[in-house]
């Protein structure tokens, strides 16, 4: 038991491990989200997906939401901003796009999240970006492309903007925002302030969630249906949200951004694994790249 103990507290001392694991839980959230479109409806996928993780977090994070409740209370309005950009927004936009773009698009799309987060920092709080930190993120960049494209430039002509690709850019921007204030969250404990944001979250969609029933899409409690409900509501939704909020109180929004360019990279290779895809060069070549930009941007100063 000290042992896992012991564990526990160098994870969450290791912000690129962390960092990691969010690429990987939230990359597994874009396929399947593509995976279930037509048959899970999107809002009811997000509405549930923050209603189980609350479920699931509040057993643990009691104690500690009674202790920082007028913590809390008393920074509501900050609260209330971050449970609507990062909980209903992001993921609902997100889902609503995928119902007609593919979940590549939509990787390559949430690729531009680390510029984004560098726009935000800079208008919102005048924080400058440094010369190593723009070239880690442009060469992350390239090797997104590079995927993209298949390894060839002419490719990415085929690659066609649709509206799902705009719900998903959108979605961008919505995060990158709440990833910026992050820097401005309440001191609480960090189970007090994902049970807080995942609760209010799901109160901010449930009267969607109620149009879009009545509009003549239920939620139909499939095994499909279940187990995507399961997932989301425990991977990308707890774990991520804990590893992402912890990576960017360590190292920053604008670093821990960078790691967003692994997604296409873990995108790839779980197509890979699950859906029997070939693997070609240009995926190591891209993915190799991306590992370059992201070393670069570890080893480069804020």
């Amino acid at each position: 038991m000290s042992f896992v103990r012991n564990a526990g507290r160098l994870l969450w001392r290791s912000p690129y491990v962390l960092l990691v694991l969010t690429a990987l839980f939230w990359s597994g959230n874009f396929v399947l989200g593509r995976a279930v479109q037509g048959s899970v409806p999107p809002v009811a996928l997000a509405f549930w997906r923050w209603t189980m993780g609350f479920v699931l977090v509040i057993g643990f994070a009691a104690p500690h939401l009674r202790r920082d409740l007028p913590t809390l209370l008393r920074h509501w309005r900050l609260v209330l901003l971050l449970s609507a950009l990062g909980v209903a927004t992001f993921n609902t936009l997100v889902y609503i796009g995928l119902q007609s773009t593919t979940a590549i698009n939509a990787l390559l799309m949430q690729s531009a999240m680390p510029l984004v987060i560098l726009l935000c920092s800079f208008l919102l709080f005048r924080e400058r970006t440094g010369t190593m930190q723009l070239i880690a993120v442009l060469v992350s960049l390239v090797g997104v492309l590079v995927i993209a494209c298949r390894g060839s430039p002419l490719a990415i002509a085929d690659t066609a903007i649709d509206i799902g690709d705009l719900w998903v850019f959108c979605a961008v921007v919505s995060y990158a925002i709440y990833s910026v204030l992050l820097r401005r969250r309440p001191a609480v404990h960090p189970l007090s302030f994902v049970a807080a944001t995942f609760a209010l979250g799901a109160l901010m969609l449930l009267p969607f969630h109620v149009w879009e029933t009545t509009a003549g899409a239920p939620m139909r409690w499939t095994t499909i249906a279940i187990v995507a409900v399961a997932y989301v509501a425990l991977f990308p939704s707890l774990l991520a949200y804990l590893c992402f909020n912890r990576g960017v109180e360590l190292i920053g929004a604008n670093r821990a951004g960078q790691f967003v360019h692994l997604m296409p990279a873990f995108g790839t290779v779980l197509a890979i694994v699950f859906l029997g895809e070939d693997v070609h060069l240009y995926h190591a070549v891209g993915i190799g790249l991306i590992g370059v930009g992201i070393g670069l941007a570890i080893g480069g100063r804020r």
